[in-house]
């Protein structure tokens, strides 16, 4: 009894006092229909393809924003991959490395209306890996889609705190 009356007056604490999640202060802020570029690294070319999905995956999924050509769109986001470094984070006792990190480095922009915000981000994303054995292809995959999804989260956040954007109610 004591918990249904502690949840149903914190639900009416937050809903009476005007809380909304960031999430609503950044889809205002992007908007409905984002135009989306990613610049293809002619050194690896394959990581913008990967990148380019990952940003449009996770405007859906996190903004439900829809990408859109560029005379339709809201807003734009270009972004441009730097570099991509693995770190050993861990060795088992034979000095073999079990556990990278993976360092993507990104360059956003965000242009909507006569405003632009351009950042550089680096997206993280550690994960284990047998002893002995090589970063595979699909490993060095996920670990560039994960970051990536990661320094997009961090771009989005970024924004939102800033409030450089006026956000019409």
């Amino acid at each position: 009894m004591k918990k249904v009356f502690l949840i149903s007056s914190m639900l009416l604490f937050l809903n009476s006092c005007g809380y909304k999640p960031s999430s609503y202060y950044s889809k205002k802020i992007v908007g409905e229909k984002v135009y989306t570029k990613v610049e293809v690294s002619l050194s690896d070319p394959q990581n913008a393809i990967l990148i380019k999905d990952a940003l449009n995956r996770a405007l859906y999924s996190r903004l439900k924003s829809q990408t859109t050509k560029r005379e339709d769109a809201d807003s734009a986001i270009k972004l441009s991959y730097k570099s991509i470094k693995f770190r050993p984070l861990q060795y088992n006792r034979n000095g073999y490395v079990v556990y990278y990190q993976a360092n993507i480095t990104l360059n956003f922009i965000f242009e909507k209306e006569k405003k632009r915000e351009e950042r550089l981000i680096v997206g993280h994303y550690e994960f284990p890996i047998r002893p002995s054995a090589i970063i595979s292809n699909n490993l060095r995959f996920k670990a560039i889609e994960q970051g990536s999804l990661k320094a997009l989260d961090e771009f989005i956040s970024y924004l939102s705190a800033k409030g450089l954007f006026n956000v019409k109610k």
